[in-house]
């Protein structure tokens, strides 16, 4: 007995120190080997400081800066991304945050920018990347051989002939919302009517992606939608502590809501899936939803290879949606609101666009050819795009040890793509970079998004790169559909209580709403 005793004792001391070393090597030593790494190339950030690192002066700052409201005409960057910002200011633009114990390079050249999301293969996600793992996941946190093969299943479901399909339902969401505006105007006797269109546009760009990915009305959708903006909040709440491993494990009340909502949305869209290949199974007509297209792609690969491994399973087409609801109402609510704020303080920008809508459409339904000759349409959008891009900062991780521009990376060391300071590079845009200018508007986009700067790939709100955004065509067609619905009926400008405070949460919010006064035209 003693000796099986001593021997377990051994066993259990032996486990011990073997979980000390990891655990000192992942809160100390490899961090501080990776800041030595860093230093040595004359990259420069704070020093580490034990497991958190930066994370509590990061939330810290943004905190203090969330609340604040600013002028147009300010440096946007410094206020929705005011702790990178500060870190270049002080240390230039080769520098680095510690993420917990883990260092990012701050990267905000274009060429490294492009040279990064040109190889894939060499810079994947963070693993784990707890955030859009828990919110989203599907193809944008799929890596290698299993994201090729679900964006060539999920490729038809955005070709061009089925987008334009699309256009329909995506007329009946925008129909939905431009008649309670009606309805709204029309009872304020003639007195412009106030309404706050951030609401409007977070329930209208849910019910376009019901609408086009389950050929459902948003009611139906509402509790998916719902269910992923409250877990977005809670990820938001955790940041500081989700990237500690096993954390999401303990059973806190917020971790046990995130995964009541997780288990809720796994079986609203299972019953969906369901639902819907018991109908293909009888035979009826396959939708063309994104949905329908899908499952349908994913049964002809199966057939023509005859293995059901080559196809996706229910659990993947699960987290395919899952992100098709996510970052498809984000993406598009998000160009909307700041492309009707932009119009409402740049009345003459709003005339000209109200101008090119009549010409091509009258007050008729917009249609989908008409909508891709929108010329001065999306150039407006391109602009908005660049000054609040929707996701203004990208994080990759290399594979392995490799060069990037003069820099050696080592595996450890993230990169944060600086999207949002690109594309406020004075630099490369300007002096009058963060100001809506007519004339430079028609100098950058008027020629399309290749030729906006002499500095090439300085324009990429939608990513670039072999995984560029599948859903972006998508977007444009629905923020163009709404827009010209919009300007068919209604003038509008800024109310007197609007303040402007564009904050990131996922993608770039109105941190106190959108109230905008509106005129019948």
């Amino acid at each position: 007995m003693n000796l099986v005793s001593s021997i377990l004792l051994s066993f259990l001391v032996l486990v011990s120190i073997t979980f000390a070393v990891k655990l000192l090597n992942w809160v100390w030593l490899r961090p501080k080997k990776l800041e030595k790494f860093l230093r040595k190339q004359g990259l420069d950030g704070n020093p580490y400081r034990l497991l958190l690192g930066d994370m509590n002066d990061l939330i810290k700052v943004m905190k203090s800066e969330k609340s604040k409201s600013i002028r147009f005409s300010d440096d946007l960057p410094s206020h929705i991304m005011p702790y990178y910002k500060q870190i270049i200011h002080k240390y230039g633009e080769n520098s680095f945050i510690w993420f917990g114990p883990s260092p990012r390079l701050n990267i905000t050249d274009p060429q490294m920018i492009k040279e990064i999301l040109s190889e894939p293969e060499l810079f994947h996600k963070p693993i784990p990347d707890p955030i859009g793992e828990t919110v989203a996941g599907g193809l944008s946190y799929l890596e290698d051989e299993k994201w090729v093969k679900h964006r060539r299943l999920i490729n038809p479901a955005f070709h061009l002939q089925k987008l334009k399909n699309m256009t329909r339902a995506i007329r009946l969401s925008c129909l939905n919302v431009t008649d309670k505006w009606e309805a709204l105007v029309s009872s304020n006797n003639g007195k412009p009517q106030e309404i706050d269109v951030w609401p409007y546009f977070e329930d209208l760009s849910g019910d376009m992606i019901s609408r086009v990915g389950f050929g459902s009305s948003h009611e139906q959708g509402r509790r998916i939608f719902e269910l992923q903006k409250e877990q977005a909040k809670l990820v938001l709440q955790l940041m500081q502590l989700l990237f500690i491993p096993g954390f999401r494990h303990i059973p806190t009340k917020s971790n046990r809501r995130m995964k009541s909502i997780s288990n809720e949305l796994q079986s609203l869209l299972k019953g969906v899936i369901n639902e819907r290949k018991e109908a293909m199974e009888r035979g009826e007509a396959v939708n063309e939803d994104l949905l329908g297209i899908l499952m349908e792609s994913n049964i002809r690969e199966i057939q023509e290879h005859g293995n059901k491994n080559l196809g996706m399973s229910k659990e993947d087409v699960i987290k395919e949606f899952k992100l098709f609801y996510f970052a498809g109402s984000e993406t598009t609510s998000s160009l909307l609101l700041w492309t009707m704020v932009m119009l409402s303080k740049h009345q003459d920008w709003q005339s000209r666009t109200r101008e090119e809508v009549l010409q091509f459409f009258g007050k008729n339904e917009p249609t989908f050819d008409g909508l891709n000759r929108l010329k001065i349409v999306t150039m407006i959008l391109h602009e908005v795009l660049r000054l609040y891009t929707p996701v203004p900062l990208l994080v990759r991780s290399p594979t392995k040890k490799v060069k990037v521009g003069n820099l050696t990376l080592p595996v450890g060391v993230d990169v944060f793509l600086q999207i949002g300071l690109l594309h406020h590079d004075q630099m490369i845009w300007g002096e009058d970079v963060n100001e809506f200018c007519w004339y430079k508007l028609k100098k950058r986009f008027s020629e399309g998004i290749s030729n906006a700067t002499k500095v090439q790939f300085s324009f990429i709100p939608f990513s670039s790169g072999p995984r560029i955004c599948i859903g972006q065509h998508l977007a444009m067609i629905e923020v163009k559909m709404a827009l010209a619905m919009i300007l068919q009926k209604f003038s509008f400008e800024l109310s007197p209580s609007y303040l402007h405070a564009p904050f990131s949460i996922f993608t770039l919010q109105p941190q106190y709403g959108a109230p905008l006064l509106f005129h019948k035209f």
